[in-house]
């Protein structure tokens, strides 16, 4: 099993239980001990969990922002590429905050004649800096931690738009449960951009594939396009994933 997937299996049983033995870990991935406490200990040092006696324990479902921001990046910025071929002048976009939407921002914003939507300052703050592109920081509480605005007057200010595209990265994408994310109020604005754009951009790599989190925000079946990197034909999951989204776009 390769490692990024028995990382995704170890976020996937801690995400379910909140708590897991390495007994357990190592039952379920069919590995040595040895390497699932490389494996714990690695995920403890990013700050995703938090070793106890015996196993591990969420710190929360995703690690820090600037630790995101470092993790993954060569995975992210090919995402992104491929994004930004979906993309065409002239159209509204939704975006939504996180370490992925920040790359996905740097590489359309060398782009003219967007229309950008988002809770994100960092995302807005991207376009901004160029001529060319409208942009919309949606109001709300602002989350001084991610950089975003959130709750139900974010959430209403969506829904007085109607875009083209919603460009959004979830925390996992599962053939079942489609997209999801563990911060409910994070839950609460992809799903009003969901339902505000007529086509929905998911922009995941290869550690959410499979990956099923707290509460699912939009069915796979109305995933348009879920554009992630070539890691993640390694995934068990990747299968189905692709069966039940509409297209797949591979980086």
């Amino acid at each position: 099993m390769w490692h990024e997937e028995r990382h995704t299996r170890i976020r996937d049983l801690l995400r379910t239980s909140g708590q897991v033995s390495v007994e357990r870990i190592v039952t379920e991935l069919g590995v040595s001990r040895e390497t699932i406490r490389r494996d714990l200990v690695e995920l403890a040092e990013r700050g995703e969990i938090r070793r106890v006696h015996g196993g591990a324990v969420l710190t929360s479902d995703e690690p820090p922002i600037d630790v995101r921001h470092a993790t993954r990046v060569r995975e992210k910025r090919a995402i992104a590429k491929v994004v930004a071929t979906l993309v065409e002048s002239g159209q509204t976009i939704f975006m939504d905050a996180g370490s992925t939407m920040n790359v996905v921002a740097e590489a359309l914003a060398t782009r003219s004649g967007l229309t950008i939507i988002t809770n994100a300052v960092d995302v807005a703050s991207r376009f901004a800096a160029r001529d060319g592109n409208t942009v919309h920081l949606l109001g709300g509480r602002f989350d001084a931690q991610i950089g975003c605005t959130n709750g139900a007057t974010t959430v209403a200010e969506i829904h007085r738009y109607q875009a083209h595209l919603a460009i959004l990265s979830p925390v996992g994408v599962d053939a079942n449960a489609g997209a999801s994310s563990f911060e409910l109020e994070e839950v609460e604005v992809a799903r009003a951009m969901c339902a505000n754009a007529r086509r929905v951009i998911l922009a995941a790599d290869h550690s959410k594939v499979g990956v099923r989190s707290r509460a699912s925000w939009c069915e796979p079946e109305r995933i348009d396009v879920l554009v992630t990197d070539r890691k993640s034909e390694k995934s068990r999951a990747f299968a189905a994933v692709r069966k039940a989204v509409r297209e797949v776009a591979l980086a």
